[in-house]
């Protein structure tokens, strides 16, 4: 469908003109002679572009411009005057106009002008969009679950949004939430920012431990042109995008040194500088963290800085894992049950009482993502509406290393042989890599070196 661009002018033979080209490069174009008319004309038409002439009989261009933006209009407007001044150009741009050109017109810049804007509109529209999706999937009301531990979050998160609204500054308190991987971490940090005073800005986050240490500073921060071999061109970092808004730094725990001592003055003093910048910059943005790891113990191992860690801590949120929230797990199981059943066409599907036993039992080590990418697996492989033990066996029960984590009465509680179970299972789920078994374990490389040839054990076939 071709754009619309409306042409509101009385200088018949320049209208026509440029009615006569736009048509030729493929806009549907509409002319109106006075302001009144080109107000009709838009009320009925809806133009993707307008091109307002800034002296008119009756209603002048400014008028026409500020009754289009009383009605909260976001359509480009391009103000032309057959009487250049810098006065004109400021107070059309004040009232809302996109752009400012003097008669006689360029008919082709004016092409360029209006692909300008076209482009421009959409870009705007496609933010908007995704903007207001990830409004709609925030919030508080999306942390579901009636368990004490998600009771009190709620409350915790929802009085600190209250004191956030009242604030008499724009220094909105740093957040570290805890909790272990797939418990919805990011979820809260979704409804701290959507839900308080900085909704309308950008939310942006970085996983801190999805890139190589050297990369995280440079997407942190950014970089000018040249500050390394394949620095082309400057490039702003996530802190600039972030600007008004909150930058969330998924698993603080594993940027490294140089990368802390920078966050550190961006928290201190609100200022950062690109990589290879000589000047630095203020930036007011608010700072949320995650991580599964235990930041305190990271600084008695010298793994963290204490004092990045004592400003990350104003305020502590927990994120409870799955197993220990009871009933919310059959409740999240229906409800991501009903959600993927909508989005694949499966209507009415539900669980059996022998898979509502199983996920009961299970220890969800995964947790909540863990439960939400099961239910979406049950509900492609069930050939019925039931969901049954059958179609859970992404579970798993009493079956590979998993098991071994669970304390049912049974369980041997051999100490040394508990250990090697544990070591075991982290070299498992590592990938054999000895680095990310001993985080996952909470203790250091090198006491995992230790404990590893104490037990006679070794990593198979991965470098650490």
């Amino acid at each position: 469908m071709p754009h619309a661009v409306l042409i509101v002018d009385d200088e018949a033979t320049l209208a026509r003109n440029l009615a006569t080209y736009l048509e030729r490069q493929g806009y549907e174009v509409f002319v109106a002679e006075s302001g009144e008319d080109g107000l009709k004309q838009f009320a009925e038409v809806r133009p993707d572009v307008v091109l307002l002439d800034y002296n008119l009989p009756g209603l002048s261009g400014l008028e026409v411009l500020q009754r289009l933006r009383e009605g909260d209009t976001p359509v480009p407007v391009v103000m032309m005057t057959g009487f250049g001044g810098i006065e004109v150009a400021v107070e059309a741009m004040k009232l809302g106009a996109a752009d400012y050109v003097t008669k006689p017109v360029s008919l082709a810049e004016m092409k360029l002008l209006i692909e300008r804007l076209l482009n421009q509109n959409r870009l705007e529209r496609t933010v908007g969009y995704y903007r207001q999706r990830d409004a709609d999937a925030s919030g508080l009301d999306k942390i579901l679950g009636e368990s004490p531990a998600i009771v009190t979050l709620r409350a915790q998160v929802q009085r600190l949004l209250d004191a956030e609204r009242q604030l008499r500054d724009a220094d909105a308190p740093v957040v570290l939430i805890h909790g272990e991987t797939g418990t919805g971490k990011e979820l809260v940090a979704r409804a701290l920012h959507f839900g308080g005073t900085r909704h309308a800005q950008p939310f942006v986050e970085l996983n801190c431990g999805a890139l190589p240490a050297h990369l995280v500073e440079a997407e942190l921060f950014g970089y000018e042109k040249g500050a390394f071999t394949d620095a082309r061109q400057r490039k702003p970092g996530l802190v600039e995008t972030a600007e008004g808004g909150t930058l969330f730094l998924d698993e603080i725990g594993e940027a490294d040194l140089s990368t802390q001592v920078k966050l550190l003055k961006l928290l201190e003093e609100r200022r950062f500088r690109r990589l290879g910048g000589l000047r630095d910059q203020a930036v007011n943005v608010r700072i949320v963290s995650a991580t599964h790891r235990s930041l305190q113990k990271m600084v008695a191992d010298r793994e963290f800085r204490a004092d990045l860690f004592f400003r990350l801590r104003i305020v502590e949120l927990t994120v409870p894992p799955l197993r220990e929230r009871g009933a919310d797990i059959l409740a999240l199981a229906r409800h991501f049950l009903a959600h993927h059943a909508q989005r694949y066409r499966r209507g009415g599907m539900s669980l059996s009482a022998e898979a509502e036993t199983l996920l009961m039992r299970h220890r969800w080590p995964g947790n909540v993502r863990e439960l939400r990418n099961g239910m979406e697996q049950a509900v492609l492989m069930s050939a019925g509406a039931v969901i049954g033990p059958k179609e859970l066996s992404f579970i798993g029960m009493g079956d590979g290393p998993e098991a071994a984590t669970g304390l049912s009465p049974g369980t041997d509680l051999n100490l040394e042989r508990m250990e090697r179970q544990m070591v075991e299972l982290a070299l498992s789920r590592s990938g054999q890599n000895v680095t990310q078994a001993a985080r996952l374990l909470g203790v250091s490389r090198d006491t995992l070196r230790y404990r590893l040839e104490r037990l006679g054990l070794r990593a198979q076939g991965a470098p650490d």
